[in-house]
C-alpha cells in the first residue's frame, strides 16, 4: 500500500508541479467550477424534453438520482470513513505544491466527489443517449476526465482520489443507466 501511495504522490507532483503552464493555470480552476457546467445541464434537460415525449420525466428523475447517489456514496460513505489529507493541506509538500484555488477544502481527499459525480453522469448519459446521438455521448467521458484532471492540477486531490471517484461514478452511472433502460426502455 505504501508503494502505491508513493507512486500516487509522484504522479501528483508530475501533474501539479512539472506539467504547469499559463494556459492550464487559467483553464483548470475554471474547468472544475461546478457553476460553469450549469448551462450544459440546462441544455441537456431542454434537449431531452423537447425531442423526446415518452419517459422524459423518468429520465430526468433517474439523471438526478444518479448525481445524488454518486455524491452520497463519495461524500457521506467513503469520505467519512476513509480520511486522507488533501494535498493542498499537506505541510510535507507545502514547499513545492501549486494550489490554484482560493478555497482549501478541509474534507477528506479520498474519494473525489467531483470525479464520482461527473463520471456517474457521463456513464448515465452515454447509456441512455447513445442510440440517438451515436458516439457523441462518449465526449462526456472526456468532460469527466478533464474535470478530474483539473482537481489534481489545481492541488486539491491526488490522482488516486480521482481514479477511485471515477470508478465509483462509472459503477453508479452504469447501474442507474441500465436500470432506466431496462425499466423504461427508450426515449421517444
Amino acid at each position: 500500500m505504501q508503494e502505491l501511495l508513493t507512486y500516487d504522490r509522484q504522479l501528483f507532483k508530475q501533474i501539479n508541479y512539472y506539467w504547469h503552464n499559463s494556459f492550464f493555470d487559467w483553464l483548470m480552476p475554471w474547468l472544475r467550477n461546478s457553476n460553469m457546467w450549469v448551462p450544459l445541464y440546462l441544455f441537456l434537460l431542454l434537449l431531452v424534453t423537447v425531442n423526446f415525449k415518452k419517459n422524459v420525466w423518468w429520465w430526468v428523475i433517474f439523471a438526478v438520482c444518479t448525481a445524488i447517489l454518486s455524491d452520497f456514496v463519495s461524500s457521506k460513505i467513503i469520505k467519512e470513513n476513509f480520511y486522507r489529507e488533501r494535498p493542498c493541506n499537506n505541510a510535507a509538500i507545502a514547499d513545492w505544491i501549486r494550489v490554484l484555488v482560493a478555497y482549501r477544502p478541509q474534507s477528506s481527499s479520498f474519494t473525489s466527489s467531483h470525479a464520482a459525480n461527473h463520471f456517474a453522469m457521463a456513464t448515465f448519459l452515454y447509456l441512455t443517449l447513445k442510440k440517438y446521438f451515436g458516439k457523441w455521448p462518449l465526449t462526456f467521458f472526456l468532460w469527466a476526465f478533464s474535470i478530474s484532471f483539473a482537481q489534481v492540477y489545481v492541488g486539491v486531490h491526488y490522482p488516486l482520489d480521482v481514479s477511485a471517484g471515477g470508478v465509483i461514478g462509472i459503477l453508479i452511472g452504469y447501474l442507474c443507466g441500465k436500470s432506466f433502460t431496462v425499466n423504461y426502455g427508450l426515449l421517444y
